[in-house]
């Protein structure tokens, strides 16, 4: 195999399969980046044996051919080369080297055979859609934050895609809990999707999903079956396994006759919540709110470290109220809203407030109290 490529072309490359390699790696292949050349395209496969990613970029192909090698050593050499340098990669397989070359530049790395390489079985896809890239990125960007870290309950680890009745028919849902705080993003339900099987996609894979939706143009290709799930663009294609558990019924837990209706300035509020909870020890960041007639009054007391206080002028006409909720998840909620305005719906004290972005139900937060 000998290729000529563009260094910022190579990079962004590379950058997308190294992402997926496990930096620890009892498989030695596994730390490998498979590269095929051939017409006038190369492609860098990585894969950790539950997410593969394949990025084709364009290239001088002058003699086609595939070999293996390091990809964070690769990313690493060509993300110190100069910009715009036209890097050369040669490879020669009897004596198992790939030649980086560019400029004066020259490495000379170890490769593996290109055999040894696992390629991940191609599923049959049950549904096949599109979906725009500033969809795709609501619906997880929106819901990541309330993905369960907890290994235990690994059904958590990830958020769960699928087919749902919304208020005006059929929606494609993604929905993600930790069991303190949940999130449900709804989106117009794309045609050929009416069929998939509800599917949760890993943490990981959604951070690597991200990357491909960065671009407010592209359509991605969205293939599901039980087992798997692949996003597509053009150049880069991302298959993941899916996680095998059952999600729970999180109907059940967003409450809908919560009367209470406090609406507030949401950058506004988090600012506030983020000022008062600077007092508070790190393992409570339990935060009071008390809400009176157009009045909402935030709190921290601390023993040891001190106490704060905050008023804001909000819209709340109901009974006074007294409830407390932990800082890092009021945060995270407040920073999801997109709109001026973010509106509580609460019951009593001790439970779950729901959150939405002013009269908007396509995003709908809920969160758990805490005593305070």
């Amino acid at each position: 195999m000998k290729i000529s490529i563009e260094r910022g072309t190579l990079l962004k490359a590379v950058g997308q399969a190294q992402s997926v390699v496990e930096r620890r790696n009892t498989i030695p292949i596994l730390a490998n980046v498979l590269i095929e050349a051939e017409g006038d395209t190369v492609s860098f496969r990585a894969t950790d044996l539950d997410i593969e990613v394949v990025d084709k970029a364009k290239a001088q192909v002058e003699r086609p051919g595939a070999t293996t090698v390091n990809a964070v050593t690769l990313h690493e050499i060509v993300r110190k080369l100069p910009d715009g340098a036209l890097v050369g990669l040669s490879d020669d397989s009897a004596a198992g080297r790939l030649t980086v070359t560019a400029g004066r530049s020259t490495f000379s790395l170890a490769t593996l055979p290109k055999e040894d390489f696992p390629v991940m079985a191609s599923s049959e896809y049950s549904a096949n859609f599109s979906c725009p890239a500033p969809v795709l990125r609501r619906l997880f960007d929106k819901s990541k934050f309330a993905i369960s870290t907890e290994e235990t309950r690994y059904y958590l680890n990830g958020v769960y895609m699928h087919v749902a009745q919304g208020e005006g028919g059929k929606v494609l849902r993604c929905v993600a809990t930790d069991g303190h705080r949940l999130a449900r993003i709804d989106a117009p339900l794309p045609a050929g999707a009416e069929n998939m099987p509800g599917v949760i996609v890993p943490r990981k894979t959604v951070g690597e999903l991200r990357k491909l939706l960065d671009d407010d143009d592209a359509v991605i290709a969205v293939s599901v079956s039980e087992t798997k799930v692949r996003f597509a663009t053009p150049e880069i294609t991302l298959t993941s396994k899916v996680i095998d558990g059952t999600f729970p019924d999180y109907a059940r837990v967003i409450p809908t006759s919560n009367s209470r209706r406090l609406e507030v300035d949401a950058a506004e509020f988090a600012r506030a919540v983020d000022r008062v909870a600077t007092v508070s020890s790190e393992r409570s960041r339990a935060v009071k709110l008390a809400l009176d007639e157009d009045r909402l009054v935030l709190s921290v007391n601390a023993p040891d470290s001190g106490a704060a206080e905050e008023e804001l002028a909000v819209a709340y006409a109901d009974d006074r109220l007294e409830i407390g909720f932990n800082a890092k998840y009021l945060l995270e909620i407040a920073s999801q809203v997109d709109r001026e305005n973010a509106v509580f719906l609460f019951n009593s004290s001790g439970d779950p407030t729901l959150m939405r972005e002013g009269n908007d139900t396509s995003a709908v937060y809920v969160v758990m109290p805490m005593r305070v």
